[in-house]
């Protein structure tokens, strides 16, 4: 499945969130991450954030796709991430 990874955590944990969501995602943009993504890394990429979260101050929004073939991306602007590999 392919998926966009949207997150708002707190200063000192927003770190520790990129870090983990760039083991499974490829970053592209401040708080922003995607990519193609197996269900059984998905349910560990939910888990381990969910490990460092406070849901009372952070969020974490997943949009899921079958597949990217109905799906259209546009960047305009600075391009922030990037397609190397993932960590």
């Amino acid at each position: 499945m392919f998926v966009i990874l949207v997150y708002d955590f707190e200063e000192k944990r927003v770190a520790k969130a990129l870090k983990i969501a760039r083991k499974y995602l490829y970053w592209v943009q401040n708080s922003v991450l995607e990519g193609e993504i197996s269900q059984a890394n998905y349910f560990k990429l939910k888990k381990e954030l969910q490990s460092i979260m406070d849901p009372d101050t952070d969020s974490v929004i997943f949009y899921t796709f079958r597949t990217q073939k109905y799906m259209k991306r546009e960047q305009i602007g600075l391009k922030k991430g990037g397609d190397e590999n993932i960590l």
